[in-house]
């Protein structure tokens, strides 16, 4: 017999050795909200259908957690492709990245045309059967080398290329029904489990809609985001034009000595859409009417906000104007004042931790053609200073504020729309795993905070992942809301990012130990960036918004 203790419940019980976690679950009587569609053993993520053979901790979840989501949304792609593979022979399901309150797919039909009304109904059907059959997800192992015949045999060149990179004896896969597939993580059990899901004709594609993370019995809410799905159809292009379509090509393309190449490159694509954003802004500044005086940056937390903004302040003076910026964070109210939540810590991240009144009185005088006193926000003492900095501008002066807010209408709501200028910028990962594994565009931003912060000596990796989630929150509510206002929008997302991420990021995950809770994310994460080939980060230049957060910048934050 094994010990099992549940921290749902605070107890243990014995069971069998091999008992799975379903198979546990009744035992431990606990009132649940929603369905249970996984469980954390040990703090590592596991599918219920995980046999125990010696004692463990274990924790079960619904799709509320993070982990649960991932666990739900996996099945749900699975479901998806399985189905289209049943009803439309020869179609390509893609599954490309999130977008308006689910998941943007592309198809490609034998006929070449784009999917119509009828096709996502005989798909929606044949899903909608396969769930009523609570048709079992069944995993496997294979040896690397096998795994790779299967798939190519099945016409996945995409997974293919992944396992030929992946450096590993052994390869796990799926199967629902007769159909094989792969994915980096646990599945639901069967597909009964999956109750809550819709799909819709979508632009080009199709959008596949998922539950609300909040209440994970009904639809997460339906947000049209044109300019978000024109950032990834642009991005898309691109990899098309390079041949490198997932994160197979990448690895094989920097195994084959190209890394330097892709860096550059990486480079020269954001460095040009910098120049076209500092060119639009000159444009409208010299019109005749209602010229443009203000710039409002914003984006999620490590997108890299402050490099684009001093990388656009070059170009700007390139184009002949004198950028003036300055941050939303010199504008915090005292530590006294700062909004808490209800546990009695500090939510930085309110709207009301700025004190917006005095900005905008600011900015209106200044725009005005006035003298203003400009603050600094001491961060150790936790109050804002006026230390004899005055701002006046000039001809030829455009004036640059940055800070999560700088996009909320009440911030500048007393300043002219004509005269703003929006840029919001994100980290929209445009490259998959594979075909039918897209990466979390928070991936991106969380690794890159996890390794600012250690290299800072800010936070632990514990503390950056533990308040992480609060991160999210925040930016659900005070950020995404306005995001569609931006004039333009600036992926901040490399192509080799993760590869030379791995480089930093290993050591410092590796060091969260297994018995604290953050163990879970940093698992994850770990074996996540082990799907890249690394690439060292010797040739990333000076200016590179990617050395805000591994070090070596030439600007000084």
């Amino acid at each position: 017999m094994i010990r099992i203790h549940c921290r749902n419940t605070g107890t243990s019980l014995e069971f069998p050795e091999g008992t799975t976690l379903l198979e546990m679950l009744p035992s431990f009587e606990f009132h649940h909200e929603f369905p249970i569609v996984s469980a954390k053993v040990n703090n590592v993520s596991q599918g219920l259908k995980f046999r125990a053979y010696n004692s463990r901790d274990i924790e079960y979840l619904d799709a509320r957690e993070a982990s649960g989501m991932r666990v739900y949304c996996r099945s749900l792609f699975f479901l998806l492709c399985k189905a289209t593979r049943d009803v439309l022979p020869g179609a390509r399901i893609y599954i490309e990245h999130p977008l308006g309150g689910g998941y943007y797919c592309n198809l490609n039909k034998e006929d070449g045309t784009n999917p119509n009304l009828e096709d996502v109904a005989i798909i929606r059907a044949r899903m909608q059967e396969i769930v009523e059959q609570k048709l079992s997800f069944h995993r496997h192992e294979l040896q690397t080398e096998e795994a790779v015949k299967m798939f190519r045999e099945n016409g996945y060149a995409d997974k293919v290329r992944l396992f030929e990179t992946s450096g590993t004896v052994y390869t796990d896969y799926y199967t629902l029904g007769d159909t094989p597939d792969y994915y980096y993580g646990r599945l639901v059990p069967d597909a009964g489990y999956l109750k809550v899901w819709g799909l819709e004709q979508y632009r080009d594609g199709i959008l596949l809609r998922i539950p609300d993370h909040h209440s994970p019995d009904r639809l997460a809410p339906f947000i049209d985001q044109p300019k978000t799905y024109d950032m990834f159809s642009e991005n898309l292009r691109w990899n098309i034009i390079t041949h490198l379509n997932t994160v197979g090509d990448v690895n094989h393309a920097c195994l084959k000595g190209r890394g330097s190449e892709l860096i550059q490159v990486s480079e020269a694509l954001q460095e040009k859409k910098i120049v076209q954003i500092a060119e639009e802004i000159e444009r409208r500044y010299n019109r005749e009417t209602d010229p443009l005086r203000l710039v409002l940056i914003t984006g999620p937390s490590s997108s890299g906000k402050t490099t684009v903004t001093k990388r656009l302040s070059i170009q700007l003076k390139a184009c002949g104007l004198r950028p003036v910026s300055f941050s939303t964070d010199d504008y915090f109210v005292n530590r006294e004042d700062t909004p808490k939540f209800p546990d009695g810590s500090y939510d930085f991240d309110n709207f009301e931790s700025v004190d917006h009144e005095s900005l905008q009185k600011d900015l209106v005088a200044l725009l005005g053609g006035e003298t203003i006193d400009v603050p600094e926000f001491n961060f150790v003492t936790g109050k804002r200073e006026y230390n004899g900095k005055r701002l006046k501008l000039g001809a030829g002066t455009v004036v640059i504020v940055e800070g999560i807010h700088a996009m909320n209408p009440r911030l500048t709501d007393l300043i002219p729309e004509s005269t703003k200028f929006r840029i919001f910028i994100s980290t929209l990962t445009g490259i998959p795993l594979d075909h039918h594994n897209c990466i979390p565009t928070s991936d991106n931003r969380l690794l890159r905070r996890i390794v600012r912060d250690y290299l800072k000596g800010a936070f632990t990796p514990r503390q950056t992942i533990a308040q992480w989630p609060k991160v999210c929150e925040a930016e659900e509510k005070w950020i995404y809301p306005y995001q569609e206002n931006a004039d333009v929008m600036f992926n901040s997302a490399y192509l080799v990012e993760f590869a030379v991420l791995r480089n930093h990021a290993e050591p410092i995950l590796a060091s969260i130990p297994k018995n604290c809770p953050e163990y879970s994310e940093a698992h994850r994460l770990l074996k996540f960036i082990h799907y890249f080939v690394p690439v060292p980060d010797n040739e990333i230049p000076p200016t590179s918004l990617l050395r805000e957060f591994l070090g070596g910048s030439s600007f000084i934050y």
